[in-house]
Parts: C-alpha cells; structure tokens; sequence
C-alpha cells in the first residue's frame, strides 16, 4: 500500500520537519484505515483568506474555517465508476488553514503540531466517508481520530 501526498504550504509558515511529521501521520491513518492498493491526496496549507474564500465558493459559508475536505470518491448520482483503470484510488484534497491552526491550539492550550495533526486527520477521515452530522457519528469520527493521534504520540 502506498499513499502518495501532494503536499503544498501556500503560506511558507511550516518547516520542512513539520511537513514531514504531518505525512507521517498521515500515513499512519492510511494504515490503520485499511486504505489498500495505491492511494493519493493532496495537501494544501493556506491562510485564513484562502480558506475563507473557499468556505464561501463551495460550501456557501461566508467565513474562515480551519480545515476543509473535497472527498473524490463520492459518487453523485448519474456519475458513472470508472472501472479496470490500473490507476490509483484518488481520495480528494485536504486543505487546512494555518492562521486558524494556531489561534485553535492556543484557545484549545495544546501544540501547534497537536492541532495540526487533528485538523490532518479529521480531513483525511473525511475523505473516506467519516462525518459527524449525528452524535453517533461524531462519538465515532472523533474517537478514531483520537487513537490515531495517540498512536501517533501527537497527545494533548
């Protein structure tokens, strides 16, 4: 299984260890997802007026957000599957703010990369179907993304 991740930071703000700690993580929610075969996202850190801009355009939310999900493998209906291509699995895009990132860490009195990575995973489980419209299905998204940053070491 390989998750390849397209990663840009339009803000600058991140260092390169960071990044790769974010991948890492991310990786490691690949693994214990079961995604299989080869997979690939993309990766964008903004700032609050990217993400803002965004919010408004595609999710008619006229303010800034801390991470927003595009999920590729929904199929709407009358969309035909693509089948028998050898390609990979296209989950979607992650994009995360990172003014916002490090405004919730300080309210939230954790790390910056702890905030982060849960804006990270949140995303990515996203991607694969999680939501959290119900108390259910919050109670489940959020547990999982707990014990994968645990895993992680990414801890309060």
């Amino acid at each position: 299984m390989t998750l390849e991740i397209d990663y840009i930071d339009e803000t600058g703000e991140l260092a390169p260890e960071q990044v790769q700690q974010i991948l890492q993580l991310l990786q490691l929610a690949a693994k214990r997802e079961e995604v299989t075969g080869d997979s690939e996202l993309s990766l964008t850190f903004v700032d609050n007026e990217k993400i803002h801009e965004i919010n408004r355009e595609y999710r008619g939310i006229d303010r800034p957000t801390d991470v927003i999900s595009f999920a590729l493998e929904e199929n709407t209906e009358g969309e035909m599957e693509i089948i028998g291509q050898d390609m990979p699995r296209v989950l979607g895009d992650i994009i995360i703010s990172i003014p916002r990132a490090k405004q919730q860490a300080e309210e939230y009195g954790h790390s910056f990369m702890r905030e982060l990575g849960f804006l990270a995973v949140h995303g990515f489980l996203h991607l694969l179907g999680y939501d959290h419209g119900t108390k259910e299905e919050e109670q489940q998204m959020f547990s999982r993304q707990e014990e994968i940053l645990q895993e992680f070491g990414l801890t309060r």
